[in-house]
């Protein structure tokens, strides 16, 4: 599913499937550039021990990733990621061939880069199907970093930064406000612009007031384009309620720290600092883990109070390669015993060399 390819077009697949997964729910951070990750406990997230799968420029300048992927053209994205070899970066196999920005090297030249296929060919049952062959491609880095997650082995994904809204802005809500025309929450804000314009609030009066916040990051887009962005968070918003079933027959669990988040109404939601917490509490809490006396340990470290434990075999199994397996493979014959099979077989022919021979009378006229 996923492979490296140079810049000859030779390809090296790289098998990734479930290599992050744990005897526990291996969790993740899904670090989205929605503006509330700036409110966010983002030096807490940073610092809590997590995988951080960052999409396109979200976390930009607040959380390191150490997983990253795109969707768009390479031009819009930092050559720090590109060139970061403590970064894992998927990347879809058309861009391999694309430059780095501020640079003349191509991308599938960069340290920890893989590529996968697309596969837009997905309905919401088979969301996540056994044997898949590339990344759903549903127009959206979102869904495609929840697969990417679980392809790697994460079931737990924390969202932060995920908005998945883009609000009107302070002064254009007091401007609708004076017109009787009031904000609803994660409302579409095509329709909220359409109430205005019905109460007399031109398009060409909205555009000339503060625009929305779309970002954490210093980036903005027109507003005919913040519209259409924020259309699009609602349908990727309803294709994730739709892929609820699929999610848990794949065992994923999509916890929300986002507040306001249009996901909030479809998936639980936790604040930053409890979420910090449960991961904590599975793995460990880096901060406070003690390290006097550990070189000088002896005594076992487990957990006091524990029943026996034995290292059992399932009954009837056999492992593969041992006797009674399903691959047993041939036994290897050493030097040794090929030098005592040539020393038989030379004796043998010695013995035969050393019988007399003794003539045989045969009487022809019957």
């Amino acid at each position: 599913m996923f492979y490296r390819l140079h810049t000859d077009g030779t390809r090296q697949d790289v098998d990734l499937g479930n290599m992050l997964t744990g005897p526990l729910r291996t969790a993740c951070w899904i670090v989205g550039g929605g503006p509330s990750l700036s409110e966010l406990p983002h030096e807490s997230i940073a610092r809590s021990p997590a995988a951080k799968l960052a999409i396109n420029l979200g976390g930009a300048r607040l959380i390191r990733p150490t997983l990253w992927t795109s969707y768009d053209p390479t031009a819009r994205f930092h050559r720090s990621v590109y060139l970061d070899a403590s970064i894992w970066k998927f990347v879809h196999a058309r861009r391999a061939m694309d430059l780095v920005p501020e640079t003349t090297f191509k991308v599938c030249e960069c340290p920890g880069v893989v590529f996968f296929d697309r596969e837009p060919q997905r309905g919401f049952a088979d969301f996540l199907p056994a044997q898949p062959a590339g990344v759903v491609d549903w127009n959206d880095s979102f869904v495609q970093a929840i697969e990417i997650a679980y392809r790697l082995g994460f079931r737990m994904l924390y969202l932060a930064g995920c908005d998945f809204h883009v609000r009107p802005s302070s002064a254009q809500r007091v401007r609708a406000q004076a017109a009787g025309v009031e904000y609803a929450s994660r409302e579409l804000l095509g329709e909220f612009f359409d109430r205005c314009a019905a109460k007399g609030i031109s398009r060409d009066e909205i555009e000339r007031l503060e625009p929305p916040t779309q970002y954490h990051f210093d980036e903005r887009k027109p507003l005919a384009a913040a519209i259409q962005t924020d259309l699009h968070y609602f349908r990727v918003s309803q294709y994730l309620r739709l892929c609820r079933r699929a999610l848990s027959l794949a065992g994923i669990e999509l916890v929300s720290v986002t507040p306001e988040s249009r996901l909030n109404d479809y998936f639980r939601s936790v604040a930053a600092a409890d979420a910090i917490e449960e991961i904590g509490a599975s793995v460990g809490n880096p901060a406070a883990e003690p390290t006097r006396g550990l070189y000088t340990q002896v005594q076992s470290r487990q957990p006091a109070g524990l029943g026996p434990m034995r290292d059992l075999k399932p009954h009837h199994w056999k492992a593969k390669g041992q006797p009674g397996g399903d691959d047993k493979p041939p036994a290897a014959r050493s030097s040794s015993q090929d030098r005592s099979r040539a020393a038989v077989k030379q004796r043998v022919m010695a013995a035969i060399d050393r019988v007399p021979e003794t003539p045989v009378h045969i009487n022809e006229e019957g």
